[in-house]
């Protein structure tokens, strides 16, 4: 979580009731002298960035606000928060990050045409491009100016205070890459599954690679407003056996789900299965309506960074290719290497484009196909779910 200062204000989310935004508004200024900033007040939905706003803002499309509080007014927002009215739910924000792991040495694979994780999804084979379909990656920003990208359809917003879009880490354009990127770029092996999918670049994590829950669910409203059928999200934090899920994401995901629009985030690289030491799945991929993505290797074992299913009901739901994942880069190295079930993620979401052009499906519906369709891993499926994700 976002902690204050000596016991100073803090950052926390906070639930609403369906449909209650505007009595919502009241609540807060009355029991705890609140007034957070609306998006329902800003002039579309990529107008700006309200988080830095001084008590916070109101995410009104989603049903969450993020508040700046003291003690005491948090614990005023708890008390509300159990009275029946326009506010559900207290939890503290977390603090988020791009999920990496160290380099991981496996068999030589041939990448003269294709990288061994297209190849390994069955895309080459397939005749669906995305085209149409609107896939947002919300991470660490994106190259805009990368050659790979000339021409497509690339929307973009920064929810990180006092950053632009631009990708100065490299994490966010090697994502967008993976689900979205070229079949035939210039040089190198093609290396993008939904390759005419309209891309939606959200930076909800700095230069630094981290930031908190505060800037996803922002992220997570823009993506949803604009009609995105599929975010992919290679981020999140740890978590302990026993840890719950966040309940405000689970809503915040199954709402989504409701309107059209699918989860998939990163299960976690904090597993050293070499030691037998297998963690469980992270925040917020955790969440039951958000699916879950482990990563394999090139061999087809699990890769042993990758979290698993340690409790029923912290799931890892489907695999995808996540070590030594050739993709985009920052200019002027362009392309790079990177293991993590961060690269594992888009290989998930690019397939989930590829499935709704293909059959028209959308939210459960698309849920469902990406599990009917995986192929089947001798391996648990506790660390691998459904199995590996498979192109139409």
């Amino acid at each position: 979580m976002t902690n204050g200062v000596d016991g100073g204000p803090r950052r926390y989310l906070v639930l609403l009731e369906e449909d209650s935004a505007a009595a919502a508004v009241s609540t807060f200024e009355r029991v705890a002298g609140l007034r957070p900033a609306s998006t329902a007040d800003v002039l579309g939905t990529t107008a700006v960035n309200l988080l830095s706003a001084p008590d916070g803002m109101l995410l009104h499309d989603l049903g969450v606000a993020v508040v700046t509080a003291a003690a005491d007014q948090a614990d005023a927002l708890t008390r509300a928060a159990g009275e029946r009215g326009p506010l559900a739910l207290v939890e503290p924000e977390r603090t988020v990050h791009a999920y990496t792991a160290p380099a991981v040495q496996t068999a030589e694979v041939d990448e003269t045409a294709y990288t061994w994780g297209l190849r390994a999804v069955g895309a080459p084979d397939s005749t669906a491009t995305g085209a149409g379909v609107r896939v947002a990656v919300l991470d660490t920003g994106v190259v805009v100016a990368h050659p790979d990208l000339a021409g497509r359809t690339l929307v973009t917003n920064s929810f990180v205070d006092g950053e632009t879009v631009d990708d100065e880490h490299g994490h966010g354009t090697h994502c967008i890459g993976t689900a979205c990127g070229p079949r035939t770029p210039e040089t190198g092996p093609g290396y993008g599954l939904a390759h005419g999918a309209e891309i939606y670049a959200g930076k909800v994590l700095g230069n630094s690679g981290s930031g908190t829950d505060g800037g996803i669910l922002a992220g997570l409203q823009w993506a949803i407003s604009n009609r995105c059928a599929v975010v992919s999200m290679s981020l999140g934090a740890a978590t302990r056996p026993g840890d719950p899920h966040s309940r405000i994401f689970e809503t915040v995901a199954s709402r989504a789900l409701r309107q059209g629009t699918l989860i998939v985030a990163a299960a976690g690289n904090e597993s050293e299965r070499a030691s037998g030491h297998i963690a469980p799945v992270g925040h917020p991929a955790n969440c039951p309506s958000i699916l879950a993505v482990g990563a394999i290797d090139a061999k087809g074992a699990v890769a042993g960074f990758s979290c698993g299913t340690v409790e029923p009901h912290n799931s890892v739901d489907l695999a995808g290719p996540g070590v030594d994942v050739y993709s985009s880069w920052t200019m002027p190295d362009r392309y790079t290497t990177i293991s993590g079930t961060s690269m594992a993620t888009p290989h998930v979401a690019g397939v989930a484009a590829l499935l709704a052009q293909a059959n028209g499906a959308r939210g459960w519906e698309l849920w469902a196909r990406l599990g009917q369709s995986a192929r089947r891993l001798p391996v648990a499926s506790t660390d691998v779910g459904a199995g590996l994700v498979q192109a139409p």
